[in-house]
């Protein structure tokens, strides 16, 4: 789709940062170059909105990945942090799957590696591995089954063993145990640092003296004490979904502010309200011109073995087999 600068402001344009004409130039370069190349754009709901923008889908991790399967497209520009890519690319290994910046990692995913794993297992032979999907493909490799913030609960549910390691966010682990009694859960001390240390419970009550009528909406990932006072813990599409059910009008949202903009751009008549300091800076890395770079150079590249893609599809696709989420 070509932009005409007339567009710009007509359009809902207005907030790119920068030159808006360079702008516009690099999204008509990128949109030349996705036909030219085959290639589909994928945004993670955390990203910049310029690059939400000139996604073919927007999403969460998963559903992009799932998305990704559905296409021909051969090449995958996944604009999100590493271990997505990484998901893209072992759900479709005949696929090219770029990611615009090679540092956009993910710190919690590094919290955990499988030699440490191995550690946790050999004191519980008895539990099952679940592995949160924000992790390398090498502990996806070394685990049982995948989970989602999502579907979390229902994948603990349907373990066979009474005790599951969980990996690696201690607060989802906590979230997830709450609806699982029975399971005797192992959580691993790993965090996002953005929703551990940014989003506070006196965050939250000071939005909420600011806007008493709003909805307080928080993610999994965040601390026990800020989920308690939360009207509302979802995944990011679980957030998506409840505004086409709910009839309120006003939210504040516990999760990396950029969910904002998302929430918005799909709910206009409705008002949403960030935690100020909820900024991911890794997801903050891809840029337009990062996007075009990489489009033109089909680099960095995701690269793994044929051997970790091979077993880190099994727990993958265990989790799609059995915790599909509506």
């Amino acid at each position: 789709m070509f932009i005409s600068p007339s567009s710009i402001l007509s359009e809902n344009y207005t907030h790119l940062k920068g030159n808006y004409m360079e702008k516009i130039i690099v999204i008509n370069k990128i949109n030349a170059l996705k036909k030219q190349r085959n290639a589909i754009i994928l945004a993670h709901n955390y990203q910049l909105p310029e690059v939400q923008d000139i996604a073919d889908f927007t999403g969460d991790s998963l559903d992009l990945s799932m998305k990704a399967t559905k296409t021909d497209a051969d090449i995958i520009i996944f604009c999100g942090v590493d271990f997505m890519a990484e998901s893209a690319k072992i759900l479709n290994p005949e696929k090219t799957v770029i990611i615009p910046d090679k540092d956009a990692k993910c710190p919690m995913a590094e919290m955990v590696d499988p030699e440490s794993l191995n550690w946790v297992k050999k004191d519980h032979p008895g539990a099952e591995i679940v592995a949160y999907i924000n992790t390398s493909a090498e502990v996806k490799a070394a685990s049982d089954i995948c989970c989602t913030s999502a579907n979390g609960v229902k994948i603990i549910q349907n373990c066979a063993s009474k005790e599951v390691i969980f990996i690696p966010d201690q607060n989802l682990g906590k979230f997830i145990q709450r609806s699982v009694p029975e399971k005797q859960m192992i959580l691993w001390p790993g965090m996002c640092p953005t929703h551990h240390n940014n989003i506070k419970k006196q965050d939250i009550i000071r939005l909420k003296k600011e806007h008493p009528t709003a909805e307080v909406l928080v993610h999994p990932e965040c601390r026990p004490e800020v989920i308690d006072i939360a009207d509302h813990a979802f995944s990011t599409s679980g957030m998506l979904n409840y505004m086409n059910k709910t009839t309120a009008q006003e939210f504040i949202i516990g999760t990396e502010k950029e969910m904002c903009y998302r929430l918005q751009k799909e709910n206009p008549e409705k008002k949403f309200h960030s935690v100020p300091l909820a900024v991911c800076p890794n997801m903050k890395r891809i840029t337009l011109e990062k996007v075009l770079r990489s489009m033109e150079t089909l680099e960095p590249k995701i690269l793994l073995s044929s051997d970790i893609i091979k077993r880190a599809k099994i727990p993958l696709q265990r989790m799609m087999d059995i915790g599909r989420v509506d």
